[in-house]
Formats: structure tokens, sequence, C-alpha cells
């Protein structure tokens, strides 16, 4: 199980690393952010992506505490 966890945790900092382009925009969005022009856009993407991440680091942080005081010693 910790052998597990452990890959786990090194292919989220790999992925952390090496971030790709994540087209996280609604077609709104994506219309209002090509008339902003090249940087606007991009930083309007990497908002939108930080804001949709929280609620899972939220999610993680409870089920990596609810496992911790669950687990059998």
């Amino acid at each position: 199980m910790a052998r597990g966890c452990a890959i786990l945790l090194i292919v989220l900092f790999i992925f952390c690393l090496f971030p790709g382009d994540a087209l996280a925009q609604c077609s709104i969005c994506t219309k209002t952010a090509q008339q902003l022009g090249e940087r606007p856009a991009k930083a309007l993407n990497t908002g939108i992506v930080y804001l949709a991440l929280t609620p899972f680091l939220i999610v993680g942080y409870i089920g990596y505490r609810w496992w911790k005081n669950n687990k059998e010693d």
C-alpha cells in the first residue's frame, strides 16, 4: 500500500514539474480571450486552471486525513 502511494506521489510531482498546456476555457471565455490577445488569454487560462484545482486539493486533503485516521496500524 505504501509503495503504491509513493508511486502516485512521484507521478503527481512529475506532472507538477512539467505542466502541459491545459485548455480550461469554456466557449464564451475562449472568444473573450481571443479578443484580448495572446498574453491575457494565457493568464485567463492559467487562472481558470488554478480555480479548478482548488476543489480537488480540498477533497484530496480531506481524503488523506480520513485515510490516515482510519488506517489500521
